[in-house]
C-alpha cells in the first residue's frame, strides 16, 4: 500500500477512534450505572458481595436447597461419568474432574484399558497439584500434541476460567513443562505447532496488536531458542477484523500451512500459505510462483502475508465454512452461492478437490442439500468416508458417504466394487444408528482409521458412548458400546414430546417437552422453559443429572424451545432473526410459552424462563417486553444493555449478529436492548441474575447494571456473581453446583407457590 494511503487510513481510525470514544463517553455519562462496569475496583466489588450475601440468605438458607447442592456436587463429582478421550498417539488422554481433584487431572490409558469397567489411568499432569505448587487458580483449557511423534505439547492455562489464557510447552515423556520451551503470556489468542522447533503465536503483542473485539489481529512464526519479539509477522488484520490465526495441517502426505482472517461471525477468508520460496508445503518440484517483493499475496487483501511465504485465498465465499481435508475441500454455504450456470443453495454442503480448486476448476459434488425439514447438523471425515449428521425436525439422522474414483469405485472397496452415485460419491446408512435421540460423531483417528465415536442421549436417557467401525455398507458392524452414564435421577415418572407453536408471523416453531406421565392438565405443573437462539446454535435433547434432579424429581415439567436465530433448520433459522429481525427469535419463545399455558401444562404463574449469554438476551427480552408471561426469570452471564455491548470485552466480535449501535442500527437494536426497554412504572416478574467476575467474554457489568437499576426502582430482583468461573460461570465443581442449586431454588420457590 501507497505512504499517502497508509496516511489516510491511519487518520480515519484516528478519527473513528475518536468518535467512538466520544460516543462512549458521552453514553457512560448519561448512564447513571456506569461505575459498576469497572469489574474488579473494590467499591463495584463491596456492591457485588453485599447483593452476594443477600441472595444466598434468601435462597441458600434451606435445608432443601444444601440437599440440592450436595445432589448436585455428587453427580459433577461422580467416578461413574463417562471419561471422554481423545487418541494422541498410541494412548487415549481425558481431563478428569471430581471431589478429589477439584481442578482435574489429565490422564491417559490405553484402548484395552478403556473397554473395561474400571481402566486402570496413567496421571500425566495433576493441576490440583499444580495450583498448590504455585499459588495459582489454574483451570484446563486443553493440550495440543505434535504429530507424529506426540512428545511434546503445548498445554493452556486460565486463571480462573477466563478466555484468556496462557500457554507453556510440555514433555510428554517426563511428564514435566520445559524451563526453555516455548510460553505464551496470558493473554487471548494461542500457540500451535508448525514444526517441532516452530509455532504459529497469535496473542496480544503489545499496543495495536490486538482487534476491536479483543482478539489477536497478528500471527507470527516463532522459533525455538529465539525470544518472542524475534517471532517474524506471518500475517497482520485490520483493526476490525475479528481474529486473525495460522495452524498447520500434518495429515501425512497432505501437510499444509493456512491463516485464517476472521472479519465476524460467520465471515471469514482461508489462505494457503506457501514456504519462503513460495511453494506450498506439500508441493512438488514444480510449486507456485512466489510473493511479491513484500512477501504479500496479490489477492491478500486488507491484511498480507510476511516475508516468509505467499499467501493463496481460497476463493470461496467469506460466508461458508471452508475445510480441508487430505485431498478434499468442503464449504458449508450459509449463502446461496452462483458458479457458472449452477445455483447452490443455502445451507448446502460441497466438495472439491483442493488442488483443482485451487487451479481454477469449480467442480462440484453437493453431499447435502437442506429441505424445509432437514439441516446439516454436521460431518466427520474418516480415513476413507464422511459421517454425515443431519437434523430432520431437530432429530438427528446418520448417512455415510465414500468417496469414488474414476472407475466408480470407493476408496476402500476390494475386486468387487459398489456402484458410484451420479455425483461420484457412494450414499449408505450408518449401521446401527439409532432412531431416536441425540447422536454425535467424531472420528477417533481420522489419518490412520475409520472408527468413530458415537454418543446418543435424550432429557431422559443416560449418554452412551459407543466404538462403530463405519464403512461404506449399511450392513456393516454393529457399534460397540463402552461406556454408559448411570441414572442420576428416576426418569420413569416423565415421557418427552414435540410439539409445534405458532409464531406471530405464522412461522412454525418446535419445542420439546418433558412432562409427566400423569400431569394434570390445569395449569398449575411448575415449568422451566429454556431457550437461547443466536448464533445458529442448535439446542437438541441432552442429558443433565442437574435438571433431573433439580426440577424433574420435583414434579416439574421442562421445555426446550428451538426459536429462530438457532441452527435448528439451518442458516435460514439463524438468519430469520439476525439485527432488525431479532424480535423474531422473541416472538417465537413467547409462542411457545403461549402454547404451553393454552394447552394448560402451566399458567403464567407457574412458568419461569433461563438462559444465558445470548440466552441471557434472550430472556432479558422476555423480562421486559413479555413480564405478564412469566412467574420467574432466570437470567445468566447476558447481554443486556445493548447500547454499549460492542465497548465491552469481546462485544464488537458479535455485531454481525445484532448490528452496529454507533450507527443507525440502534434504531432497531433499542427494540431489544433489556437496559433501555425496562420501565419503572412497570410491574415485572421475579429475577434472578447470575453472571461472574472472571467473564472476560460477556462483561458482567451487563447484569450488574440491570440490577441497579431494577433493585433502585424497587423491583423483585436478586442478584449473584460468582468470583470465578469464566464465561461459563463456575471454574470448579462446587461452583457449578452452587450455581444450579441457587437457579432451581429459585425457580422453584416462586412457581410451586
Amino acid at each position: 500500500m501507497p505512504k499517502l494511503a497508509h496516511a489516510c487510513l491511519a487518520a480515519g481510525l484516528a478519527m473513528a477512534g475518536a468518535a467512538s470514544a466520544q460516543a462512549k463517553e458521552n453514553t457512560m455519562a448519561d448512564d447513571p450505572y456506569a461505575w459498576l462496569e469497572e469489574v474488579e475496583g473494590a467499591k463495584q466489588l463491596e456492591w457485588v458481595k453485599a447483593l452476594n450475601a443477600k441472595a444466598e440468605a434468601e435462597i441458600a438458607a434451606t435445608p432443601e436447597f444444601k440437599r440440592l447442592e450436595a445432589d448436585i456436587r455428587a453427580i459433577l463429582d461422580s467416578d461413574a461419568k463417562i471419561p471422554g478421550v481423545q487418541k494422541i498417539g498410541d494412548y487415549y488422554y481425558n481431563f478428569w474432574k471430581d471431589k478429589h481433584h477439584e481442578r482435574g487431572l489429565w490422564r491417559r490409558t490405553t484402548l484395552e484399558e478403556y473397554r473395561k469397567a474400571q481402566p486402570q489411568w496413567e496421571t500425566v499432569l495433576d493441576l490440583d497439584a499444580l495450583n498448590k505448587a504455585e499459588g495459582k487458580n489454574w483451570v484446563w483449557h486443553g493440550a495440543d500434541c505434535r504429530k507424529p511423534e506426540y512428545t511434546r505439547c503445548l498445554i493452556a492455562l486460565s486463571r480462573g476460567g477466563a478466555d484468556a489464557d496462557e500457554t507453556r510447552e510440555f514433555d510428554l515423556t517426563s511428564k514435566t513443562f520445559l524451563k526453555d520451551g516455548f510460553y505464551r503470556p496470558e493473554a487471548k489468542g494461542a500457540l500451535g505447532w508448525k514444526d517441532a522447533d516452530t509455532v504459529y503465536v497469535f496473542t496480544d503483542f503489545g499496543d495495536g496488536s490486538m482487534t476491536s473485539s479483543g482478539y489477536p489481529r497478528i500471527v507470527k512464526e516463532w522459533k525455538r531458542g529465539t525470544p518472542l519479539s524475534a517471532a517474524t509477522v506471518v500475517y497482520e488484520g485490520r483493526p476490525d477484523d475479528m481474529y486473525i490465526a495460522a495452524y498447520h495441517d500434518d495429515t501425512p502426505g497432505f501437510q499444509r500451512d493456512f491463516v485464517s482472517r476472521t472479519l465476524a461471525f460467520y465471515n471469514d477468508e482461508l489462505y494457503l500459505r506457501s514456504d519462503a520460496h513460495g511453494c506450498a508445503s506439500d508441493a512438488g518440484a514444480g510449486c507456485a510462483e512466489a510473493s511479491d517483493a513484500h512477501g504479500c499475496a496479490s489477492d491478500a487483501g486488507a491484511g498480507c502475508a510476511g516475508a516468509s511465504g505467499e499467501l493463496v485465498k481460497i476463493d470461496a465465499p467469506n460466508s461458508a465454512n471452508k475445510g480441508v481435508h487430505r485431498q478434499w475441500l468442503t464449504l458449508e454455504l450459509r449463502e446461496p452461492w452462483t458458479v457458472g450456470d449452477k445455483t447452490y443453495a443455502a445451507g448446502s454442503l460441497l466438495a472439491a478437490k483442493f488442488d483443482d480448486f485451487m487451479a481454477g476448476k469449480r467442480d462440484f459434488d453437493v453431499l447435502f442439500a437442506p429441505t424445509e425439514k432437514t439441516s446439516l447438523a454436521g460431518f466427520a471425515w474418516t480415513r476413507n468416508h464422511l459421517v454425515l449428521n443431519v437434523l430432520e425436525d431437530v432429530k438427528n439422522r446418520l448417512s455415510v458417504l465414500t468417496p469414488s474414483d474414476a472407475h466408480g469405485c470407493t476408496s476402500d472397496a476390494g475386486a468387487g466394487c459398489a456402484e458410484a452415485s451420479a455425483d461420484g460419491w457412494k450414499t449408505s446408512e450408518f449401521a446401527g444408528a439409532p432412531a431416536f435421540g441425540t447422536i454425535g460423531v467424531s472420528a477417533v483417528d481420522a489419518d490412520d482409521s475409520d472408527a468413530v465415536w458415537l454418543t446418543v442421549t435424550d432429557y431422559l436417557t443416560p449418554t452412551t458412548l459407543s466404538l462403530a467401525e463405519v464403512s461404506g455398507n449399511s450392513q456393516g458392524k454393529q457399534p460397540e458400546q463402552l461406556k454408559s452414564m448411570p441414572a442420576f435421577f428416576d426418569a420413569s415418572t416423565h415421557v418427552i414430546e414435540q410439539h409445534f407453536a405458532t409464531s406471530q408471523d405464522g412461522t412454525r416453531v418446535p419445542y420439546f417437552l418433558v412432562r409427566p406421565k400423569d400431569l394434570k392438565y390445569d395449569g398449575s405443573t411448575p415449568t422451566l422453559l429454556y431457550g437461547y437462539g443466536g448464533f445458529e446454535i442448535s439446542l437438541t435433547p441432552g442429558y443433565s443429572g442437574g435438571v433431573g434432579k433439580g426440577w424433574l424429581e420435583k414434579g416439574g415439567v421442562y421445555a426446550v424451545a428451538n426459536i429462530r436465530g438457532g441452527g435448528e433448520y439451518g442458516p435460514r433459522w439463524h438468519q430469520a432473526a439476525l439485527k432488525a429481525n431479532r424480535h423474531k427469535a422473541y416472538e417465537d419463545f413467547a409462542a411457545v410459552a403461549q402454547d404451553l399455558i393454552a394447552r394448560k401444562i402451566t399458567s403464567t404463574p407457574h412458568l419461569g424462563i433461563q438462559g444465558g449469554s445470548n440466552g441471557g438476551l434472550l430472556t432479558g427480552n422476555m423480562l421486559t417486553q413479555y413480564p405478564d408471561l412469566f412467574g420467574a426469570v432466570v437470567v445468566q452471564v447476558p447481554l443486556l444493555d445493548m447500547k454499549r455491548y460492542s465497548h465491552l470485552l469481546a462485544g464488537a466480535s458479535w455485531m454481525a449478529e445484532y448490528g452496529n449501535p454507533d450507527t443507525a442500527d440502534w434504531e432497531f437494536i433499542r427494540t431489544f436492548s433489556p437496559y433501555h426497554l425496562f420501565d419503572a412504572g412497570k410491574d415485572y416478574p421475579p429475577t434472578l441474575f447470575m453472571t461472574s467476575t472472571r467473564d472476560d467474554r460477556v462483561h458482567p457489568g451487563h447484569a450488574r447494571k440491570m440490577a441497579a437499576k431494577m433493585l433502585e426502582a424497587g423491583k423483585d430482583v436478586r442478584y449473584y456473581e460468582n468470583i470465578e468461573g469464566g464465561h461459563g460461570g463456575a471454574a470448579n465443581n462446587a461452583q457449578a453446583a452452587h450455581m444450579s442449586a441457587l437457579a432451581y431454588t429459585f425457580l422453584w420457590q416462586q412457581l410451586a407457590k
